[in-house]
C-alpha cells in the first residue's frame, strides 16, 4: 500500500469481478429487503409513467373536448399515483438506507478483524494514520456502489424504460428522433470515466496522506511544540491540503463535463420536438394533448437518463473505493498457526531458545545462532548495546514473527505448533511505552484478562502500586484515561500497564526497559510494583537497572545479535576483559544500591542503562 497502488487502474473485466464480489458478500444477506425495495423502485417508475401519459387525456378529453365526466375518474388516478409514489419513495429510501448502514458497518467490522489477524510485519510496512484514513474514506464506496447497481437496475432503468414506451405509444416518430441523443451521450460518459479512474485513485491516496498526517500531528502535539515544528508542519500540511484541493478540483472539471454536453443535446432535442409538435398543431390542426403528453414523458425522462449518463462516473469512484477496500482485505497473514496447532499449555514457564537465527524479511540476519534457556520461576536479564538483538527476542518469545531456524521452546514445547492466541494469553508483557486505551482504569486494567472481577483489578492496582493514585482520580476505577492515557503521568501509565500484566496471572513475565523512560521517583515506584510481579515467575527482562542486573538469576549479554557471555553477576565480573565486567564499572559499583532507612520504600537501587 504505497503511492505506486495510485498507479493502478481499474479494467472493465476487474471491475465487473469487484461489482460481483461486492454483490456476492452482501446481496444475499440483504435479499428480504431488496425484495421490498426493488418493487417500490418499480412503483416509482410505473407511476412516473402514468403521470406523463395521462396528460394526454387531461389535455384532449378535459380540455379540449370539455367533457365533464373524464374531471373526477382522471383527478382521482392522478392523486392516488401521487400517493403511491411517494409511499413507494419512502420505502425504497429508508430500505435501501438500513441496507447501506448495514454494509457499511459490516465492512468496518470485516476490515478490523482482519487487521487483527495480520502480523506486526503488516503494520511494520504501513503507516496506521494513513491506513486508518484510508479505511474511513474507502469503506462508504462499497455501499455507493450497490447503492447505484440496485438504483440503476431496480428504478432508474425501469423508470426510463416505461417512459420510452410511453412515448413511442403517443408518437414513434418522435420517439424515435428522441433516441438518437442516446450514442453521443454514451460516448462521452466513457472517455470522461477513463479519465476519472486514475484521478479518483490518487485523489483518495492523497487524503490519507493529508488525514494521517494531520492525526499523526495531533498524537504527538507535545513532541510538536516541543522542538518548535509548528511552522515545518504547516508547510507540510498546507502543501498536501493544496494537492488534495487541486485534485478534486480536477474531478469536479472532469466529471461535470458531461453536464454542458448532456444540457446541450437535450437542449436540441426538446427545441425540436417544441418545433415539430407546433407545426403539426398549428397547421395540421393536432390536437394539443399527445404533444403535451409526449413532452411531460420527454421531460421526466431527462432526469433518469441523466442520472443514467452519470451511473458510470459514479460507478467508476465506487469501483476504486470497493477495490482500495478489498487490497487490505485480500492481505494475507504471513504468519499463521500451523496446521494441526494445538493450546500450549505451561505448568512451569521454562522458556528455551535452540540456536535460533532470524531476519526481518530483508535477508539481513538479526539473531546468529542463539541458545540460551530462562529456568522457571527465575529472572533471566538481557543486556547489550542498542540494536544487539534484544527486543527481538522478546517479539519473538510472543511470536510476533516466526524465526528462520532453530527453536522457541516453553516447557518443551515448541512455539512454532501451538497457537498464538494460547501462546500469548500464557505470557504477561510490559513495554517500555506503556499504552493506555480508550476507556476507564479499570477497562484498562481489565484488558490484561476479560473475565477479571473487580476485585481481582483492585488487587492487581495495589500490587502494582497504582491503587493510590487511582483513587484520587475524579471517578476512581471509573476515570476515563483520556488519548493514550494523556490525563496520567508517565509513571502512572506505566504501574496501569504493570496492572494490566499482574491481572493476566500468567506464568511467563516479559520485560522491555519497563522503566528507562521514567524519572527516579516513578522509577522507585515501579520497580516496587516491578518485584511483586516477578515473585514465582518466569522473567525474562531486558535489563535497565543495575540491581535487576546483580539480583538476576541468570545474566545474558548480547553483541550484534550474538550471545556473547552468560552467567551470574559473580562469575561474569571475573571474566578478564568481558563486556559486563567493563559495563558494571562504568555504572559504577558503589552506586548499585542505595538503602534508605528513613524511606518508607523498599531498598531500591539506582538507575544504571544497559543501553
Amino acid at each position: 500500500m504505497n503511492d505506486q497502488t495510485k498507479k493502478k487502474k481499474i479494467d472493465p473485466n476487474e471491475a465487473m469481478r469487484v461489482i460481483r464480489r461486492v454483490w456476492n458478500e452482501n446481496a444475499r444477506e440483504h435479499r428480504s429487503s431488496y425484495a421490498i425495495a426493488i418493487p417500490a423502485m418499480l412503483a416509482v417508475a410505473g407511476t412516473t409513467a402514468f403521470v406523463a401519459i395521462i396528460f394526454k387525456e387531461v389535455i384532449n378529453g378535459i380540455y379540449y373536448d370539455r367533457r365533464a365526466d373524464l374531471i373526477t375518474t382522471i383527478s382521482l388516478s392522478v392523486l392516488f399515483a401521487f400517493i403511491i409514489r411517494g409511499v413507494a419513495t419512502y420505502i425504497q429510501s429508508v430500505t435501501m438506507a438500513k441496507i447501506g448502514n448495514n454494509i457499511v458497518a459490516r465492512y468496518q467490522q470485516k476490515i478490523f478483524d482482519h487487521l487483527m489477524k495480520l502480523g506486526l510485519d503488516f503494520y511494520t510496512d504501513t503507516r496506521s494514520a494513513q491506513l486508518a484514513a484510508r479505511i474511513n474514506q474507502n469503506v462508504a464506496g462499497v455501499r455507493e456502489l450497490l447503492d447505484v447497481v440496485v438504483t440503476t437496475i431496480g428504478k432508474d432503468i425501469p423508470t426510463l424504460l416505461s417512459l420510452i414506451a410511453g412515448m413511442i405509444y403517443l408518437d414513434p416518430f418522435l420517439s424515435l428522433l428522441a433516441l438518437l441523443i442516446g450514442p453521443p451521450v454514451i460516448l462521452a460518459v466513457r472517455y470522461l470515466s477513463k479519465r476519472l479512474r486514475s484521478i479518483h485513485r490518487e485523489s483518495v491516496t492523497l487524503n490519507s496522506h493529508l488525514l494521517g498526517a494531520m492525526q499523526e500531528s495531533t498524537q504527538g502535539i507535545a513532541i510538536v511544540k516541543a522542538f518548535t515544528m509548528e511552522d515545518q508542519l504547516r508547510t507540510k500540511i498546507s502543501d498536501l491540503i493544496k494537492r488534495v484541493e487541486e485534485r478534486a478540483n480536477k474531478i469536479a472539471r472532469v466529471s461535470e463535463r458531461i453536464t454542458p454536453f448532456t444540457e446541450l443535446i437535450a437542449g436540441v432535442a426538446i427545441a425540436s420536438m417544441i418545433a415539430y409538435t407546433g407545426y403539426r398543431a398549428v397547421y395540421d390542426q393536432q390536437p394539443p394533448g399527445a404533444m403535451f403528453s409526449f413532452m411531460t414523458a420527454m421531460l421526466l425522462a431527462y432526469d433518469p437518463i441523466r442520472r443514467l449518463a452519470r451511473v458510470q462516473v459514479g460507478l467508476e469512484k465506487s469501483l476504486v473505493n470497493a477495490r482500495m477496500v478489498f487490497e487490505i482485505l485480500d492481505v494475507e497473514p504471513r504468519q499463521a498457526d500451523s496446521i494441526g496447532a494445538v493450546p500450549i499449555t505451561v505448568p512451569t514457564g521454562e522458556v528455551q531458545f535452540d540456536n535460533v537465527r532470524f531476519s526481518y524479511g530483508n535477508d539481513v540476519p538479526v539473531l546468529h545462532g542463539i541458545s540460551f534457556t530462562a529456568e522457571a520461576g527465575k529472572t533471566t536479564a538481557i543486556i547489550g548495546a542498542s540494536g544487539a538483538g534484544k527486543s527481538t527476542l522478546i517479539g519473538l518469545i510472543q511470536r510476533f514473527y516466526d524465526i528462520d531456524s532453530g527453536r522457541i521452546l516453553i516447557d518443551g514445547q515448541d512455539i512454532a505448533y501451538v497457537s498464538k492466541k494460547s501462546l500469548r494469553q500464557s505470557i504477561a508483557y510490559v513495554s517500555q511505552q506503556p499504552y493506555l486505551f480508550e476507556g476507564t482504569i479499570a477497562d484498562n486494567i481489565r484488558y490484561g484478562r476479560p473475565d477479571a472481577t473487580d476485585e481481582e483489578v483492585i488487587e492487581a492496582a495495589k500490587l502494582a502500586n497504582a491503587d493510590e493514585f487511582i483513587r484520587l482520580q475524579p471517578q476512581s476505577y471509573g476515570t476515563e484515561v483520556g488519548e493514550n492515557g494523556a490525563t496520567l503521568s508517565g509513571g502512572q501509565r506505566q504501574r496501569l500497564s504493570i496492572a494490566r500484566a499482574l491481572v493476566r496471572n500468567a506464568s511467563i513475565l516479559l520485560l522491555d526497559e519497563a522503566t528507562s523512560a521514567l524519572d527516579n521517583e516513578s522509577e522507585k515506584r515501579v520497580q516496587q510494583a516491578l518485584e511483586h510481579v516477578m515473585q514465582g515467575r518466569t522473567t525474562i527482562v531486558i535489563a535497565h537497572r543495575l540491581s535487576t542486573i546483580v539480583n538476576a538469576d541468570h545474566i545474558v549479554v548480547m553483541e550484534a545479535g550474538r550471545i556473547v557471555e552468560e552467567g551470574v553477576h559473580e562469575t561474569l565480573l571475573d571474566v578478564p576483559n568481558g563486556i559486563y565486567a567493563r559495563f558494571y564499572q562504568l555504572q559504577g559499583k558503589e552506586e548499585s544500591t542505595i538503602i534508605d532507612d528513613n524511606s518508607d520504600m523498599q531498598p531500591t537501587p539506582v538507575t544504571g542503562t544497559a543501553e
